[in-house]
């Protein structure tokens, strides 16, 4: 059975800057692979409501599930929330639902719910709220798209949070088998075992360590057993 499949949709004008490094993907990635489905696309789109409603609309026709992040805190460039609310089609404006969740945690820190901290209730009217268990603002799926806050604490809190939601599949397996010779010369029986194990997806990552040339070979699938088949054979080749 193929397993679902998701795309991730980074946001964020920091991101393609340079200014802030994304570590949202490679969380992301490892707890689709082991909820069993396949991350297969990642975009990152600037803070520019034209490319974010036509990038979240193109990835959610295109896979079962699509991850967004960052673009809904309480500042002017937060503009997510509006797109998603205009991608689908849906009005938005400050939720009671959401408001009250925000107003009990600002009234428990002893701080003013402004104006600013309100439009973090700012929800697509159809959408259903995600928990943020870090800093309360809620975060929202509309259609088959979970929209998440940037910073890393909050977006891994909501990832647990939506992730039982989901069907998965089978997880994926990685194994990895570390050579010491130039990828020239492994890329011939590399290649061959590749199309020996049509259902295994295999991959040669060089790497130079003390002055020596060398390859991570990762073979990655559903079958444990096919994949123990396929490294022991890995394995006898490079010896």
């Amino acid at each position: 059975m193929t397993n679902p499949t998701a795309a991730m949709l980074v946001i964020g004008d920091e991101i393609l800057s340079g200014r802030t490094r994304d570590a949202n993907m490679h969380h992301l990635a490892g707890e689709l692979a082991e909820a069993g489905i396949t991350l297969a696309e990642v975009r990152i789109v600037a803070d520019d409501r034209d490319a974010i409603i036509a990038a979240v609309r193109a990835l959610s026709e295109a896979y079962d599930t699509v991850f967004t992040s960052g673009g809904i805190g309480p500042t002017h460039d937060d503009i997510t929330a509006d797109c998603m609310a205009a991608a689908f089609h849906q009005s938005i404006d400050v939720r009671e639902d959401a408001r009250a969740i925000l107003q009990a945690h600002y009234d428990k820190a002893g701080t003013e719910l402004n104006a600013a901290r309100l439009r973090m209730a700012r929800i697509p009217a159809e959408a259903a709220l995600i928990e943020n268990p870090v800093s309360s603002a809620p975060g929202f799926t509309i259609e088959n798209v979970h929209v998440m806050a940037g910073v890393p604490s909050v977006f891994k809190a909501m990832v647990a949070s939506v992730l039982p939601t989901l069907t998965g599949g089978a997880p994926l397996i990685s194994k990895t088998l570390t050579v010491y010779r130039g990828e020239g010369d492994i890329a011939g029986p590399f290649g061959e075992l590749a199309e020996a194990y049509p259902g295994l997806s295999m991959g040669s990552y060089p790497f130079q360590k003390d002055g020596k040339y060398g390859a991570n070979l990762v073979v990655r699938g559903q079958d444990a057993a096919l994949l123990d088949e396929a490294m022991a054979k890995l394995a006898a080749v490079f010896a």
